[in-house]
């Protein structure tokens, strides 16, 4: 599978959010609150710049299921997060945000504005994969999520919906056409190495994925 392959050449930079303080941290709750508190402020930042992707990928969708699909994820990603940022820092309030924040909400508006369906779509993905796998490896050594500082976020990421919301993306991440595939296969590290160092300092946005089960399509 094609996304399986860029997985592979992404290993350096998983291996790097592995072993960064913020994720560890993160799943053993000895995270500090100022930190995780940071990093939820630069995640209701992006999630701006997501949503607009999101909302985009929608307009290039020809299958009606699609653009169903893709709908349903913009809107979720602004009412389900902010959920879950409201219940830890004021989303309100003013803000700046970081240079890894700005950086990758304007990866995706350039994919975007190159009007490729596939190349699009493969922008979000790391969004999606990388959260979902984080979040489920967690899961493993965080223990009692009700008494864990951060649970809400592991237990949002670790659930198997969200898991089955990653698989429908990675579905449209199919090997993209010829005149495509060098510019996804290329692009893909910088996606990857921009989210992973974020995730890694606690300096990026974390996301949530669609709620609809549509067919998959190619690029």
């Amino acid at each position: 599978m094609f996304t399986d392959e860029l997985w592979e050449e992404i290993a350096p930079i998983k291996k790097a959010i592995d072993q960064g303080q913020f994720v560890r941290g993160l799943g053993d709750g000895s995270l500090s609150q100022d930190k995780f508190n940071y990093y939820m402020v630069q995640d209701a930042l992006y999630l701006a710049a997501y949503a607009k992707a999101l909302a985009g990928l929608a307009t290039f969708a020809h299958d009606p299921d699609d653009l169903v699909f893709w709908a349903e994820a913009s809107a979720n990603s602004i009412k389900v997060e902010r959920e879950l940022h409201a219940s830890h820092v004021d989303v309100m309030a003013a803000a700046t945000p970081s240079p890894t924040c700005r950086a990758y909400s304007d990866f995706l508006a350039a994919q975007l504005a190159s009007g490729e369906y596939g190349i699009a779509a493969a922008a979000v993905l790391p969004c999606f994969w990388i959260y979902q796998v984080v979040g489920t490896e967690l899961l493993d050594t965080a223990g009692d999520l009700e008494k864990h500082p951060y649970g809400d976020w592991i237990g949002m990421y670790a659930n198997p919906v969200f898991a089955e919301e990653t698989k429908i993306v990675r579905g449209r991440c199919r090997t993209p056409a010829p005149a495509h595939e060098g510019r996804v296969r290329s692009g893909q590290p910088i996606r990857m190495d921009v989210l992973g160092r974020g995730m890694a300092n606690g300096d990026v946005a974390n996301l949530k994925g669609p709620r609809s089960t549509p067919a998959s399509t190619e690029m």
